[in-house]
């Protein structure tokens, strides 16, 4: 769309220099605000770009190795009755949130690739709070009660916390091994 021919002032020709500077300086104005965002695009960009890698690489093989390895372990060693119905459930409960979260992390992940790639997106920002928020919980949950308990319960047997220790140092040798 072409604009139209600014209309000249024949009477006044000096007055249409100092007008058309009006423009000019509003879009240099504009423009020295750039070096202030780009500081942050670029942090947006970094923190996408790392939110991705870690997501997958990082959450997804902890929760996993918790649910393979940690749960079964509290599990197999706690005690008939009240104890093992108690640990059941926070593994349960444990498990269940490792899904919801890497269900919200799945519906964010489509709007974190353009952002790491410096691209605008359709980010549900909402959602991002809400995952933030829910693992916050979780990992609250997991440290304030059901760790200390899997620990009680472990160190009753010094073999029980002695195998779990092999099957994790065992699981990230061939981890480690895999990329040799």
């Amino acid at each position: 769309m072409n604009a139209a021919p600014p209309v000249v002032d024949t009477a006044a020709p000096i007055s249409n220099f100092n007008n058309c500077h009006v423009g000019i300086v509003k879009r240099l104005k504009a423009l020295d605000e750039l070096p202030a965002l780009l500081e942050p695009a670029a942090r947006a960009r970094q923190i996408a770009e790392e939110s991705l890698e870690f997501f997958r690489e990082a959450i997804f093989e902890h929760h996993l190795e918790e649910e393979r390895e940690l749960f079964p372990a509290v599990i197999a060693s706690a005690q008939a009755g009240d104890e093992l119905t108690r640990v059941k459930a926070m593994a349960k409960r444990l498990t269940d949130e490792h899904r919801a979260v890497e269900a919200l992390w799945k519906q964010l992940e489509k709007g974190l690739k353009p952002v790491a790639k410096g691209h605008s997106t359709n980010l549900d920002v909402s959602e991002l709070h809400r995952l933030v928020t829910e693992y916050q919980a979780h990992a609250s949950f997991e440290e304030s009660e059901f760790l200390p308990l899997a620990e009680q319960i472990l160190s009753r047997n010094s073999n029980h916390m002695a195998a779990l220790g092999m099957s994790l140092h065992m699981r990230h040798v061939k981890s480690v091994n895999a990329y040799v």
